[in-house]
């Protein structure tokens, strides 16, 4: 239900506080402006609202981010020390008619539950993960002694020191109807949280093909003597790279190459794979989201091959979206939501199959037309339903309530 409670400003515009969970570089800032709080405030922008992104930045070693267009305002501090001195300063400084919280973390959802209740003002909630899903969903409990739960407490880096353990996590869950409004982006999300569905977009006109030659970007990325598998993201044992890796050694095709861009910012995971596969594997650094439309025009084939597990139905994988706007044949799997997104504009195979894999990357080669012409195609349905235009005309609705009582005041 629409809150009265729409704060005074010197203009007509909507004001949105956008509270992210982890406004550091190796957090919402590890993939740039490519990730999806700065797809909300992008497509919120289009709507003529008054944008204003604020966090906590968690972890000292790493430097808060800025993006162009966008204001953001963050209060630095250490995962188990001075988040509540912290917290405390962006509660003060939370102003917007709006606030729209980013993830069912504490560090976003729970602050801003605490905001709605001191000033009134309507909340709106945005969930993109299954958070419990790293920590074994709805079978996790915890059920310390006393003197764990003392410990846990009270240590200098005791595990309830920490603002996002699961212990708060799963509470959190209870308190989604404390939201005016819930926005998710996959059927599996809607079906466990409810809400209204809004897409991940993608900025068409920034990931356009026709501003890029391949064979130019592959030279620039050393990439010309090799048919190109690209991955541009962060591999994690769901995300089923080993599945592909293993069906390169099946191919056994010397020029194949599985391109992985930025590598895993949470573990050693990327290294674990060159230590097995390091003959397939090119690992490129990680880029600003202004670079990514040039990386991308480097691949013959885009890969997304995740496995069947509640982390990945719950997710969007935004590099579906690098493919299909640079009209990229697009190899995944039919896990989640990847069926729908990409539609009869791509290679789909079970998820957990090198075999099936290999078939497909086979398929694509041998029939080198069909596939381009599927990339074509995927260019077309990104613009449609997946372009940040599309995650407006959603999130248009969502707003409308109080943007009218925004006009009237």
């Amino acid at each position: 239900m629409a809150s009265s409670a729409i704060a005074k400003n010197n203009n007509q515009k909507l004001k949105i506080s956008l509270v992210v969970s982890d406004l550091s570089s190796s957090g919402s800032g590890r993939w740039g402006g490519a990730v999806r709080p700065f797809l909300l405030a992008k497509a919120l922008q289009k709507l003529n609202c008054d944008v204003e992104m604020l966090g906590l930045a968690f972890d000292s070693s790493s430097s808060t981010i800025s993006a162009p267009e966008i204001s953001i305002v963050s209060f630095p501090c250490q995962y188990y020390s001075g988040v509540i001195n912290a917290a405390s300063h962006l509660l003060k400084r939370i102003d917007g008619d709006l606030i729209y919280a980013v993830k069912l973390k504490t560090s976003s959802f729970g602050i801003a539950i605490i905001k709605k209740l001191l000033s009134r003002r309507p909340l709106l909630l945005d969930i993109d993960d299954w958070e419990l899903s790293w920590h074994g969903g709805d079978e996790w409990q915890y059920r310390p002694s006393l003197k764990q739960l003392a410990r846990d407490l009270l240590q200098p880096e005791g595990a309830l020191r920490y603002p996002d353990h699961p212990f708060y996590l799963k509470r959190l869950e209870n308190l989604v109807n404390y939201a005016d409004a819930v926005t998710v982006h996959t059927k599996f999300l809607q079906q466990r949280f409810g809400g209204i569905s809004v897409p991940n977009g993608k900025d068409t006109s920034l990931f356009s093909p026709e501003k890029y030659d391949p064979e130019a970007s592959r030279a620039k990325y050393n990439l010309s003597p090799y048919k190109v598998l690209m991955f541009p993201g962060a591999p994690r044992p769901y995300k089923g790279v080993e599945d592909l890796l293993m069906a390169l050694d099946i191919l056994e095709i010397p020029d194949l190459r599985l391109v992985i861009v930025g590598g895993s910012p949470y573990d050693d995971y990327d290294r674990q794979l060159i230590a097995q596969w390091g003959r397939w594997i090119i690992k490129l650094p990680r880029c600003p989201v202004e670079q990514m439309p040039e990386v991308v025009s480097a691949a013959h084939v885009l890969v997304v091959p995740q496995r069947d597990t509640p982390a990945a139905q719950a997710q969007f994988p935004l590099k579906l979206t690098d493919g299909m706007a640079m009209a990229k044949p697009i190899l995944s799997t039919c896990v989640g939501d990847i069926p729908e997104i990409i539609g009869d504009t791509g290679f789909l195979v079970e998820p957990s199959s090198p075999q099936q894999l290999a078939a497909a990357i086979k398929i694509i080669f041998d029939n080198w037309e069909l596939a381009t012409e599927k990339g074509k195609k995927a260019r077309e349905r990104c613009v449609e339903y997946y372009s940040v235009e599309t995650m407006a005309n959603v999130l248009a609705s969502v707003i409308e309530p109080w943007q009218k009582i925004r006009q009237n005041c």
